[in-house]
């Protein structure tokens, strides 16, 4: 059962920036409410004030400029799954937003939530920290951009400091020839492991100029492998094929898995490995 609280109503990212700061921990930004409102419930967590983010005009919509997909903070998931500027150049955004959680969820829960709850077992941060996004804090004094692999400190913790508002996410398109791929592995509706995998290849798409490889859920954040990438990057095709389960094996251990009712620690090490050769394998034949 839900404890009171004061439900606060800003205009603008000035105002919740104002009173995050002058609430501090006692205040929590309400979005789409999917996590926190569960958390809540169950008394695991209490906040004197939840401020509500939701009327917040400009941060619903999801843009193309300039070789990159600039994505508010308060989309939808299912904005994202249905998008037609999305599925256009970021079909493995598409795809990974069409298997968050279930239909509910999609409906209500935000991406800029899912992201700044840090729910260790949560898709999206994985995906992005391979595409090299960047996320946008705003204040009432500023902003900065926060690079996808700094965002994630801990599990639900980020970089955000205690008055900073997550406003945009910012998504560069891969350049071509690319391939994309998301792919997790779970028995829970949660996922137990997640692996994505971004792969640019030269123009006879012969060699692979560049990889970025992230790994999630399997531990306390989502984290790049930049140890996996340099087994790959600047191997001919047939080399990096060779090394891609020396590449697994370096991610598994690199992932800070954790044992817990999703699997033991060992478990999760050998499904990054299977997962990052099928998502190699995968992007490869994009």
């Amino acid at each position: 059962m839900l404890r009171r609280f004061r439900l606060e109503e800003p205009q603008s990212v000035g105002e919740i920036s104002e009173l995050l700061g002058r609430f501090g921990d006692s205040a929590k930004l309400y979005a789409g409410g999917t996590e926190l409102l569960l958390a809540m419930k169950e008394g695991l967590v209490h906040y004197e004030r939840l401020v509500n983010v939701k009327g917040i005009e400009g941060l619903n919509e999801v843009k193309q400029h300039n070789g990159a997909i600039y994505i508010g903070a308060l989309c939808t998931h299912h904005q994202l799954e249905t998008s037609p500027v999305l599925k256009q150049n970021l079909p493995a955004l598409v795809k990974l937003e069409e298997n968050v959680a279930n239909v509910r969820v999609r409906q209500v829960g935000t991406l800029g939530g899912n992201l700044c709850f840090a729910e260790p077992h949560a898709d999206p941060g994985t995906l992005l920290i391979a595409l090299e996004a960047s996320l946008t804090a705003e204040k009432s004094n500023g902003k900065r951009e926060i690079p996808a692999e700094s965002f994630f400190v801990d599990a639900y913790e980020t970089a955000l400091e205690v008055d900073e508002v997550l406003t945009t996410i910012a998504v560069p398109i891969p350049a071509k020839p690319s391939g994309v791929c998301y792919m997790k592995f779970g028995y829970l509706e949660r996922p137990s492991v997640g692996v994505a995998v971004v792969v640019n290849l030269n123009a006879d798409r012969s060699v692979v100029d560049d990889i970025k490889i992230a790994v999630g859920c399997a531990g306390p954040a989502p984290m790049r492998v930049p140890e996996a990438e340099a087994l790959l990057k600047g191997k001919s095709l047939d080399e990096a094929t060779r090394n891609i389960v020396q590449a697994g094996e370096t991610s598994g251990r690199a992932s800070q898995a954790i044992s817990d009712l999703h699997g033991a620690q060992d478990y999760k090490e050998h499904i990054v490995g299977v997962l990052l050769k099928r998502a190699f394998h995968s992007a490869l034949s994009q």
